[in-house]
């Protein structure tokens, strides 16, 4: 099977399995471009996963690991998308911001909706956590993967923290 070539890099996807599912890791070169919850509907070849993200994903869903280190890259996404993407970091482990909180962080207080569409892109899901972000009346929100996987990711945060407080 011949691989796909993103930007001159080879792309792969291996899988890990998490309390949420099987994630599929998909990479770009040495770099970790995209997890997704359902099998990558492009064609990909199965490759090896640095052990590393697997290490932090393990690390995250069990001991609530709050950063991830595996080396990054984006193959999608607008410079607005990623202005969004990346002030996700700024949420801290087990909190919940608002899309309006989101939009104001990056400058655009109005943009709410577009955060939102922004938000449903993301390609990298618990990586750069757009599961943390809520609705202003506090009801969950939508997810690109199911409000369920939201709600699990969003639990198993706040119940490794309240443990962590113990």
């Amino acid at each position: 099977m011949k691989q796909k070539k993103l930007r001159g890099t080879e792309s792969f996807y291996d899988t890990f399995e998490s309390p949420v599912g099987k994630l599929y890791l998909i990479f770009t070169g040495k770099n970790l471009s995209g997890i997704d919850f359902s099998k990558p509907r492009e064609i990909l070849p199965k490759g090896k996963a640095s052990p590393l993200i697997k290490k932090e994903l393990k690390e995250y869903f069990e001991n609530g690991r709050e950063e991830f280190t595996q080396k990054k890259g984006f193959t999608t996404g607008t410079e607005f998308d990623r202005k969004v993407w990346l002030a996700l970091k700024e949420i801290p482990y087990g909190e919940t911001r608002t899309y309006k909180w989101l939009a104001e962080k990056i400058g655009r207080p109005n943009a709410f909706r577009a955060v939102g569409q922004a938000l449903s892109r993301n390609p990298l899901p618990i990586v750069l956590p757009c599961h943390r972000i809520i609705e202003s009346d506090g009801s969950i929100g939508g997810y690109s993967s199911g409000v369920d996987f939201k709600r699990r990711l969003l639990e198993i945060e706040y119940y490794l923290k309240l443990g962590k407080k113990s």
